[in-house]
């Protein structure tokens, strides 16, 4: 389970987050939502650790990772898309994840000079990178250079490192942001598939609430850093304090 307790931050006198205390469980998927400013990215960021906490605490089964760089949170278990666009943009798009999967895995420098032994590591990383590669649909341009692709492969590249990195935790911070029409539905259909599985945690920041709707478990709403609201999407979508923060706006213009 992961779990934030009293997690705090403050910019000089400004507190982004203020004394958030949440639990996700395995086999959940949770969407954070808000209006423009209130501390949705900043809190992803004091749980996967680009931001240092003023006060409060992260932890991941058990194990306290407040102390942990984001290197180090990702090799016990968080895994945030974001911290996965330092591609090699001149490397292939297939190059890049068989990296990922080595990285996950382990390669052919266990087995020393076994000439055999690495070309088989070689062969089953690049298989797995394949496999990968197919479930977000990029497959046919496995050999193009990353730095030649449009922003919305990227995005999906950036999901299948995600998932060559095995995390027990699945961020995503607006996942579709910048997609066209066409490429939305690839990424939704790997996210239903990551939820299938019972023994991983999404956490998901979206503001299309269609989306929300149709994914979440339970929603979470942060207005002004603070929690505002927790519960079951119609339950919370439904509610005053979330209709006055953040949906009012959308309903107004609906």
């Amino acid at each position: 389970m992961l779990e934030t307790r009293g997690l705090t931050i403050r910019f000089g006198g400004h507190v982004a987050v203020n004394d958030v205390t949440c639990s996700f469980a395995l086999g959940t998927l949770t969407a954070i939502v808000g209006p423009n400013g209130a501390g949705k990215t900043t809190y992803f960021n004091l749980i996967s650790g680009q931001l240092k906490a003023s006060s409060g605490t992260v932890s991941l089964d058990g194990r306290l990772l407040s102390s942990l760089s984001p290197s180090a949170r990702t090799h016990a278990g968080l895994g945030r898309a974001f911290q996965l666009t330092n591609l090699f943009p001149n490397l292939t798009v297939l190059e890049n994840v068989r990296l990922a999967v080595q990285a996950t895995r382990g390669g052919a420098h266990r087995h020393g000079m076994n000439l055999w032994s690495i070309w088989s590591d070689h062969t089953a990383l690049t298989a797995r990178a394949d496999e990968l590669l197919a479930q977000v649909k990029l497959k046919e341009k496995e050999h193009s250079s990353v730095a030649s692709l449009p922003h919305g492969d990227q995005r999906k590249l950036e999901v299948a490192l995600l998932m060559a990195l095995e995390p027990k935790v699945f961020m995503f911070d607006e996942p579709t942001a910048g997609m066209n029409a066409a490429e939305v539905p690839v990424i939704l259909d790997l996210i239903r598939r990551l939820k299938a599985d019972k023994s991983k945690t999404i956490l998901l920041v979206e503001h299309k609430m269609d989306v929300v709707r149709e994914l979440a478990d339970r929603i979470i709403v942060l207005h002004n850093g603070q929690l505002v609201a927790d519960g079951e999407p119609a339950e919370v979508i439904a509610s005053p304090v979330v209709q006055e923060a953040y949906l009012g706006i959308a309903k107004e213009a609906a």
